[in-house]
């Protein structure tokens, strides 16, 4: 037979609010989620695949609103030379009865897959899918897998939402673990799955696509799907093509006393300044600053921050080194210097508990740019 493509995702979480984040960046977020789907579809023409294989959670709850089922329902539609098979998964389980009811009364093009029956993609090609009943099904799903009844010669995709490892996103119970070898023991060409944010092999032919869209930082880089060609008797070719819009970074920003903090920062930052406005970055200021560096890398963190989508510094891990000047520079004597030494000999006090080291740190701090502010 002709090689077999098609297009592997999961997890596009449509209707996801992003509570946790600042109110400016939340539309923008969610519009990229939806927007998603319009990428998808792109992907899947560019890589000569008819159909994309949604491996669960392609909405964030039970419950989305009638604007964003609408929406999604009509963006898929839109993109009618292609095929959407559509998995339920732990966050849009079978249990949604209202909303999968919508679905299946939608486009043409879309395929609900409400049951754990072979399907046929294509002359050839059966899809053996998984999916979930309810949020937490109390068993592997997948282990039917093995038994499925498929013609001789098939390529057998398996498409499933679950754990493989203790890395899943809802840390998975153990009866509900989906054994790695799952594909080499149901005969599959490939097992295709959702529920882990970021693309990830767990062998040849079983994988985790990732979303589309980044949601969190737990994950770093732009989303992606996965882009697959099956062969009769040949691995997999999987090739990761990026959907995302938004470029999600975790970081660590280390600082030593003497170097210049601010500079550090700036080295630390996306090159192109007008990209920044599709990064959400998030960096970890760790080590340890004089109160003049650690003031001057504030004040730089505070100018850049506009320039980002999503920009946010922290500091809980960056220590100080009190040194004479910066003590001097509140005060040489009187009753501000008496409270900086005694802040200082605080922050440093090992026999204190951390959260009152702490406390004194950013007191000290608070002192040191209040003077700061006065300067003319």
């Amino acid at each position: 037979m002709t090689p077999f493509r098609f297009i592997h995702s999961s997890d596009l979480h449509l209707g996801r609010r992003f509570a946790a984040l600042p109110e400016d960046i939340r539309p923008r977020l969610v519009e990229a989620r939806h927007g998603a789907l319009a990428r998808l579809a792109q992907a899947a023409r560019d890589h000569g695949a008819r159909d994309i294989l949604l491996a669960g959670d392609v909405f964030d709850s039970p419950t989305p609103s009638a604007r964003v089922r609408a929406q999604a329902l009509s963006a898929m539609g839109a993109a009618a030379d292609l095929v959407w098979w559509i998995l339920p998964g732990n966050h849009d389980s079978l249990a949604a009865e209202e909303l999968w009811s919508e679905v299946a009364r939608g486009p043409a093009n879309l395929r609900l897959l409400a049951e754990a029956a072979p399907v046929e993609l294509a002359p050839g090609a059966w899809l053996l899918p998984a999916p979930l009943p309810r949020r937490f099904p109390g068993i592997d799903l997948t282990a039917a897998m093995p038994a499925a009844a498929t013609p001789d010669g098939a390529l057998r995709i398996g498409l499933a939402h679950g754990a493989v490892q203790s890395f899943d996103e809802d840390g998975a119970r153990r009866d509900e673990v989906i054994p790695p070898d799952r594909a080499r023991s149901a005969g599959l060409a490939y097992l295709a799955l959702g529920d882990w944010h970021g693309a990830k092999a767990i062998t040849p032919d079983t994988w985790y696509s990732g979303s589309p869209e980044r949601d969190g930082f737990r994950h770093d880089g732009r989303g992606a799907c996965l882009a697959v060609t099956l062969s009769a008797g040949a691995p997999p070719q999987v090739q990761e093509v990026h959907t995302g819009t938004f470029h999600w970074t975790d970081s660590a920003l280390p600082l030593l006393p003497g170097q210049d903090a601010a500079a550090g920062l700036a080295a630390a930052l996306p090159a192109d300044r007008a990209l920044r406005r599709d990064h959400v970055l998030r960096l970890r200021a760790e080590g340890r600053v004089t109160l003049a560096a650690r003031a001057a890398l504030m004040a730089a963190a505070a100018r850049v921050a506009p320039e980002f989508g999503y920009f946010e510094l922290t500091t809980e891990a960056l220590g100080l080194e009190h040194e004479a000047t910066d003590l001097d520079a509140i005060d040489r004597a009187g009753a501000l210097r008496l409270a900086a030494d005694r802040l200082s000999a605080q922050a440093e006090d090992a026999t204190l508990a951390e959260r009152d080291r702490a406390v004194a740190r950013a007191a000290l701090n608070r002192l040191y740019g209040l003077l700061l502010e006065d300067q003319p």
